[in-house]
């Protein structure tokens, strides 16, 4: 099959399917990059890391930048509101093996914002050119960025920011069409992402509500961005990721798996997590995927309570394992 759209070529990197997994605090670390890539992911990036920790060699935000080696090409993000002090950053995450350097301008959460970082460097379009001038002359490696649309809608800084980072070198420009002060409240607007598209040279990804395999595809081509990247709608869906490379490569989108097919999935990613993190992070950070996979399945309020209380790693795969078998017991009595 031909693809129905190009690939994404961020300087000399070359990226198919033009499809990025968003960078998610305390949700893409390596071993949930390395479980989602084989599903379709051209690009994966890591949880944004504070350009401030990593000066001071936080043994948790070294972690953070951790790869397993099998989700290459990776982009590390950073965040921080001192250009000296990001510019150290990337020279440390490419030492570490990033192949691309992302500058997040769109983090809205308050324990970001609140020493001037993410979003809330939109509100000083001057800052953000310095950051990004001085990330772009330290590291050899593609440059992008990340931005909401501005701080407030009376303040839409993405314009202008976007042509200070075209201008400063930056090789593309991810666009998550909500302001900062809408948090994830409201749709996000495609219309000022088109626009974006059309006011620069760069790459431009959309990002914002891309939950369904075709309506994702409408977006990219109304909105003409080179690439496409998904956040929140791929947890306990990765297969969202497989249905929308399917499209991207001509074929008819594969339908979902079944339920039980899903939670045997759950399963794999927690002894993932087992054997990465061990069982006292794996088992409350596993808690909030377990759910998300029991989305929709009947019962799925009660099986979240059940799971939500239980700390030994082996309970909590036993009451998943119990609702896959009564699953198919009922697939097979309705067929």
């Amino acid at each position: 099959m031909a693809p129905t759209v190009p690939a994404l070529k961020i300087r000399d990197l070359e990226i198919w399917p033009p499809l990025v997994l968003a960078p998610m605090s305390g949700v893409t670390n390596r071993t949930m990059r390395a479980l989602y890539k084989p599903f379709g992911l051209g690009l994966t990036v890591t949880e944004f890391v504070s350009s401030n920790a990593l000066k001071y060699g936080s043994r948790r935000t070294m972690e953070m930048i951790d790869q397993h080696g099998v989700e290459q090409p990776v982009s590390t993000q950073l965040w921080g509101d001192d250009p000296a002090t990001m510019a150290a950053a990337a020279k440390v995450v490419r030492e570490c093996g990033a192949d691309v350097v992302d500058i997040n301008f769109g983090c809205p959460a308050p324990k970001v914002t609140k020493t001037n970082g993410g979003s809330a460097c939109l509100r000083d379009p001057d800052l953000c050119e310095a950051i990004m001038r001085a990330v772009v002359a330290a590291v050899d490696c593609p440059v992008t960025m990340k931005m909401r649309l501005g701080w407030s809608e009376s303040d839409l800084a993405y314009m202008d920011v976007a042509r200070r980072a075209q201008d400063a070198g930056v090789q593309a420009v991810t666009l998550h069409a909500r302001t900062a002060k809408q948090f994830y409240r409201g749709n996000a607007d495609w219309e000022h992402i088109a626009r974006l598209k059309s006011a620069i040279d760069i790459p431009v990804i959309g990002n914002g509500d891309l939950d369904d395999a075709h309506l994702a595809m409408r977006r990219m081509r109304e909105s003409g961005v080179d690439a496409i990247m998904l956040g929140r709608a791929t947890l306990g869906n990765p297969w969202l990721i497989s249905q929308i490379r399917d499209v991207m490569e001509g074929r008819e989108a594969r339908p979902m798996p079944s339920q039980a097919d899903r939670l045997r999935f759950a399963i794999e990613h927690y002894r993932a997590m087992l054997r990465d993190l061990g069982e006292k992070r794996a088992v409350p950070q596993m808690r909030k995927h377990v759910a998300l996979y029991l989305k929709g399945m009947p019962g799925a309020a009660v099986l979240r309570e059940r799971i939500m209380h239980l700390d030994r790693a082996d309970d909590a795969i036993a009451v998943i394992e119990e609702t896959i078998v009564k699953l198919e017991s009922e697939a097979m009595v309705a067929a």
